[in-house]
């Protein structure tokens, strides 16, 4: 058994072709580029691609196994010997009973149970090409088809305000538009942690996943969790999501959530934060974007909290002031990929690469020691800290 570090929730920006299948994602966000990001620069051990029912995303699957990039191992596909890519697919509902858009991830056992939900989503989606589409099916009947093909089921980041079980979707209780029995974990988002989101007592049986949703190549890892596993595979992280056989999750990693994009709420207008009495301070507006802390403690109903893996509050190296490319690079070519510079990389390693204070911020960061200024509304919070650099 061994940890395997793992995320969940990686975009594809463009195929090979250049086609778009994530609008909002990068042109140069392709798989391959995922997976040899993953592999040589990240430290990412599993990677979970969740736009693989998109056909050209399939053929270029097909295409990486012709060159033997992509090798079939331990009935999962493992790029060049080492980066395991998981198929998946993020989906929208929005049916009568949800309020609103709902996201929502499904991941398969390997590439045939894949194409075979990409051939049941054909007739209900209006463009089975791009990512996030509207599935005009229920929740429970998306569930059932995941479930028939062995996959795993589970709602995404899910109390951001915007397309999200708890932001947007329901009044109280998942119960509204899922079949509790057929979700497999509750994925949280960038805004929130474990101890946030157990204050809700029909979340306690459920594994939590925290995943960076990369739109980019340099948000891969930015959220991720580390799982003790026998290989990287789908059928292990399975066991692990269920705590079975000694497979389990053994730690999530992830922003301190007042990074995060939707951590408080702010006017809608002007983005300035709104304390108690819901009009701006600034504009005199009404109107908010709701923040996720607000929107848990609406919801809250847990005196008593379930035993979990810790979650570790960890800064990605390019929210750390004075880490721009240059600095990015001599640190990779001294550690070798970002998770070594992240959790191994001593402050005296780190000082004969970097600046004093670059060091002393990447190890504050690894001890949860940096002063934060939240975000909300979709812009990041901060660190107050401050560096010198080549940003």
């Amino acid at each position: 058994m061994k940890r395997f570090f793992a995320d969940l929730h990686v975009h594809i920006g463009r195929t090979k072709t250049l086609r778009p299948v994530k609008i909002t994602g990068s042109k140069n966000l392709t798989l391959t580029n995922i997976l040899q990001t993953a592999k040589d620069q990240k430290g990412i051990d599993i990677v979970g691609v969740i736009d693989c029912h998109s056909p050209e995303v399939i053929e270029e699957i097909e295409d990486l196994i012709a060159q033997g990039k992509l090798t079939n191992a331990y009935g999962n596909l493992l790029f060049e010997g080492k980066t395991t890519l998981i198929c998946g697919s993020e989906l929208e509902l929005y049916d009568a009973n949800c309020n609103g858009p709902i996201h929502v991830l499904s991941y398969f056992p390997h590439l045939q149970s894949m194409k075979a939900f990409s051939r049941w989503l054909l007739p209900r989606l209006k463009n089975i090409h791009l990512s996030s589409q509207r599935v005009y099916a229920t929740g429970r009947e998306l569930q059932r088809e995941v479930n028939r093909l062995g996959g795993l089921f589970v709602p995404a980041h899910v109390f951001t305000p915007f397309k999200s079980l708890f932001g947007k979707g329901v009044d109280k209780q998942l119960a509204q538009v899922f079949d509790p029995e057929l979700i497999d974990a509750i994925e949280l988002g960038l805004s929130s942690d474990t101890n946030m989101a157990d204050h809700l007592r029909q979340l306690h049986r459920y594994p939590f996943l925290s995943n960076s949703d990369a739109h980019s190549l340099s948000k891969i890892g930015r959220e991720y969790q580390s799982f003790l596993l026998q290989k990287g595979s789908f059928s292990e992280i399975a066991l692990a999501l269920k705590g079975k056989d000694g497979r389990k999750i053994l730690a999530n990693y992830g922003l301190d959530p007042r990074l995060g994009k939707y951590y408080r709420t702010v006017c809608n207008t002007c983005l300035s934060p709104i304390e108690k009495n819901g009009e701006c301070f600034r504009c005199g507006s009404k109107k908010v974007i709701k923040g996720v802390s607000e929107r848990i403690r609406e919801l809250s109903d847990a005196t008593k909290f379930p035993n979990r893996p810790p979650y570790i509050y960890q800064v990605p190296l390019e929210f750390i002031p004075g880490i721009g490319p240059k600095r990015l690079s001599k640190l990779l070519e001294r550690f070798r990929t970002e998770m070594d510079v992240i959790h191994h990389a001593s402050f005296d390693q780190l000082k004969e690469v970097v600046p004093l204070e670059i060091a002393s911020a990447i190890t504050k960061a690894r001890n949860g020691d940096l002063s934060l200024e939240a975000g909300g509304g979709g812009r990041y919070g901060r660190l107050v800290d401050q560096g010198t650099g080549d940003r």
